[in-house]
């Protein structure tokens, strides 16, 4: 079987490269691809897969961003950092899923289950279904988050928030009317609660909202320095190798 990973963190890529071939020594991996764009490219330019594995959110976008860009019928398995009773709420027998960390016997488990509803992505059946998919992940996203003022826990909307801003393991959240609060979650834990399509890991450090965003510049060499509209602990530097994709989220693609 011929088999596409589309997945940007490459410690789960092998491993679940590893597991498949483990599987079924006949299954092949034709690729594996860590981006919308990468993956809208491969897929318009090479034979469909038999069968796709990706990852929900890529450092570009979603991963239903690139099926909507290239329509296919080729059935999917998604892989995600999200807990079983958020996937109660869009789960269908049109796909599996695959909840990390990935382990051998969900990599199995999901095979069979593609086996058995193999038949259904012969129809444009799945096309609709990761329509669906997408709507209803982004129905997910949390709306507000709980933060914390003196002796207090306040619910933020996450519409105020400008930006995320991590230092010595201390979360920080600046409003756009430029209040600050502390929060108990980690920087990766809030990147996967908050909408991509508005929500950008800039850096190690930051997270920010494209609503705050005032200009960006380039700096030497082929980086970017995002100015908000508010004031921020330090520059936000996006690197290089986030230049492309930050500039593809900025402008909504």
């Amino acid at each position: 079987m011929r088999i596409l990973i589309i997945e940007n963190e490459i410690n789960t890529a092998n491993e679940l490269k590893r597991i498949l071939v483990d599987l079924d020594a006949s299954n092949i991996i034709i690729a594996i691809l860590d981006s919308v764009e990468e993956s809208v490219k491969f897929l318009r330019g090479n034979d469909l897969p038999d069968l796709i594995f990706s990852d929900i959110q890529l450092a570009d976008g979603m991963c239903f961003d690139i099926f909507r860009e290239v329509p296919i019928k080729t059935p999917i398995i998604f892989c995600t950092s999200f807990d079983e009773y958020m996937l109660d709420a869009f789960k269908t027998n049109a796909v599996s899923y695959l909840l990390k960390p990935i382990t051998k016997d969900s990599v199995r488990t999901a095979m069979e289950k593609y086996q058995t509803l193999k038949s259904v992505f012969e129809s444009a059946a799945a096309t609709l279904t990761i329509e669906k998919l997408g709507q209803q992940l982004k129905n997910n996203y949390k709306k507000s988050i709980l933060v914390e003022q003196r002796e207090s826990i306040i619910p933020l909307p996450v519409n105020d928030i400008a930006y995320i801003y991590l230092e010595n393991t201390i979360v920080q959240i600046g409003t756009a009317k430029n209040h600050q609060y502390f929060i108990s979650s980690t920087l990766d834990e809030l990147e996967r609660m908050l909408d991509p399509e508005v929500f950008y890991r800039a850096n190690r450090q930051f997270i920010i909202n494209k609503l705050s965003i005032v200009n960006v510049e380039k700096i030497f060499p082929r980086k970017l320095l995002a100015k908000l509209a508010v004031n921020t602990p330090e520059s936000i530097v996006i690197s290089k190798a986030n230049a492309s994709s930050f500039l593809r989220w900025l402008e909504g693609l």
